[in-house]
């Protein structure tokens, strides 16, 4: 069954993309729906000045996987102390492409989840390398026309759900307690993948490096994941955000630089939150020779990370075979009276959500004052975030917070209605480009999917924390720059008032050149934002290879806010491609 594709020109690899082909290229948008019927003098008068659109052109083909914040020549100009070189450094201006990145030749709609957990189509990511450098550790494995991902991992040979049990008799998986998740030095992200059937999102982060796509595999595979490392700059994440963080042989060296990045994870774990290393230097004694590392060198890396932990005030909790886990404390206070150590360096920086482009410091990050404990989830997706109900997110109530909500649902029921396949397991990965509350990820939540909240750097309101106070996953980022992602990793776009908001900060069209690079051939875009705004962008779409239809508000056409939805088309690279 895995080897019988479709050869159709649309919808290749699931039975719902065909549904799609056959309904045509509206995506399923009802016919009864009034679309530009209320505006149609703001459109002649765009016309006037500009009756025919820009058309892009597609990019040559060997820009497939082109990932321009991480791009392997740029990179190699960069240091390479402490993984600088890793980091992301975005293209200037005038190096920009203003060209549409193409697909694969015989890319297929990847399976739906869970499916996709276990079988990736070889056409949409073509590296075999990783087959080769892990197979002894079950990592991933070529058959046929698919890649199958057994579950293994470096040290985890029995499989990720026999590591995850190990971790479940110390750390509460089971009762919601933990249920974010930061993945350090992922590979293809089997841990965060296994997790999820545990109720626990993860964010997983690796490199761009000689492993070969590992983030894009992991996206392919319908799991959380992001580019990223460990160097210079601080992790995109707010402080006190994850319940868990973890290591297992990600090769971070975290005695390192007086513990700097146990110093960064330690910002991003919440208080009562979980820190998990395993592999070396974690049981040297047995191990060293098997690491091809001498005693000495393996007894003082794990002497520099235990005294790091004492002065974080984290607890050990337990110590088997190749696993350590840490507990940072709710009262960091009071084992701070406690510690003999009065070298403590607090961080200086008022804001410990201030992180894009800021250097990370050697310096503990002062645990934030929080005025209730986190529910379980699922109960603390709509219960009132800690962060909202102490009043550290100026200008949101906790009335404000429950409207929001209401209005998401609202607006959520509109977008069903518009295209009913939004909860049907088409979309697995979903990006919400100007996530604010996380309210339109609340709405649409269900095991079948999951949404990568983006917070702007330029966002009025920090509100990033909250969303992970509710039990989601989230990043901060610029759209004036590239996304740190792969090429057609996302289902489904939703992009409400990210045009206004970056209205003469940056061009739009960098932006939609940025979305139709990281969305999948037939993958879905819902814009809402005003009126004029949509209408043109509507203009540059039309020469972007999308399908669209302006829609009008739920509550009418006198609303100035609009919708408008757009499809893109399935097309390969060839040899005609130019740019």
């Amino acid at each position: 069954m895995l080897g019988a594709w479709q050869r159709s020109g649309f919808g290749k690899g699931d039975s719902i993309a065909l549904e799609i082909t056959k309904k045509g290229s509206d995506c399923n948008i009802r016919p009864d729906l009034s679309f530009d019927s209320h505006h149609g003098g703001e459109v002649s008068k765009i016309d006037e000045f500009e009756s025919k659109p820009k058309v892009f052109e597609p990019c040559s083909a060997h820009f497939i996987d082109y990932t321009p914040c991480q791009d392997q020549r740029r990179a190699m100009t960069f240091p390479r102390e402490n993984m600088n070189y890793r980091e992301r450094h975005c293209p200037p201006e005038e190096e920009k492409l203003h060209c549409l990145i193409p697909a694969p030749k015989g890319y297929v709609t990847p399976f739906s989840w869970p499916k996709s957990r276990d079988y990736v189509p070889y056409a949409n990511a073509p590296y075999k390398s990783l087959t080769v450098e892990k197979a002894i550790q079950n990592w991933i494995q070529y058959e046929g026309n698919v890649f199958r991902f057994p579950g293994g991992g470096t040290q985890f040979p029995q499989g990720a759900d026999k590591y995850i049990d190990q971790l479940a008799s110390v750390i509460p998986i089971k009762d919601g307690t933990v249920r974010t998740a930061l993945d350090t030095g992922c590979g293809v992200a089997s841990w965060g993948a296994y997790l999820w059937s545990r109720n626990v999102i993860a964010m997983s982060f690796a490199p761009r490096d000689s492993h070969e796509a590992q983030v894009q595999f992991a996206l392919e595979r319908g799991v959380p994941a992001v580019i990223g490392v460990l160097g210079t700059i601080k992790l995109p994440y707010p402080s006190a955000a994850f319940d868990m963080a973890h290591c297992s042989r990600c090769l971070i060296p975290w005695g390192a630089n007086d513990g700097m990045y146990m110093m960064e994870v330690d910002r991003v774990l919440r208080p009562g939150g979980y820190w998990v290393l395993s592999g070396p230097p974690i049981n040297w004694k047995v191990n060293y020779k098997s690491w091809q590392r001498t005693l000495e060198d393996l007894e003082e890396e794990q002497r520099k990370i235990e005294e790091v932990a004492k002065l974080l005030c984290w607890e050990k909790k337990s110590e088997k075979s190749e696993i350590a886990i840490w507990q940072k404390t709710v009262d960091s206070e009071s084992c701070r009276s406690r510690q003999e150590d009065s070298s403590v360096k607090f961080c200086e920086s008022t804001d410990a959500n201030d992180v894009w482009y800021k250097k990370m410091e050697v310096c503990i990050t002062p645990t934030p004052k929080v005025s209730a404990h986190l529910k379980p989830f699922p109960e603390r997706l709509y219960a009132i975030p800690p962060r909202i109900a102490g009043g550290s997110v100026p200008g949101v109530s906790v009335e404000a917070y429950k409207d929001d909500n209401k209005k998401w649902k609202k607006h959520v029921n509109a977008y069903k209605k518009i295209n009913h396949l939004l909860d049907s397991g088409r979309y697995r990965n979903i990006m919400d480009m100007n996530a604010g509350l996380g309210s339109f990820a609340a709405a649409i939540e269900s095991a079948k999917l999951w949404v990568m909240n983006v917070v702007p750097t330029i966002a009025e309101k920090s509100t990033l924390g909250v969303i992970y106070e509710r039990g989601l996953t989230g990043i901060y980022h610029d759209w004036c720059e590239a996304f740190s992602t792969y090429p057609r990793t996302y289902d489904l776009i939703h992009s409400h008032g990210l045009f206004s908001l970056y209205k003469d900060k940056c061009n739009e069209e960098d932006i939609l050149l940025e979305m139709d690079r990281i969305l999948r051939p037939e993958g879905a875009v819902i814009f809402r934002d005003e009126v004029d705004i949509l209408i043109k962008l509507k203009k540059l779409i039309e020469g972007m290879r999308w399908d669209t239809k302006m829609v009008d508000h739920e509550d009418g056409p006198l609303v100035p806010e609009k919708i408008l939805i757009a499809v893109k088309q399935y097309w390969v690279a060839n040899a005609t491609s130019t740019q």
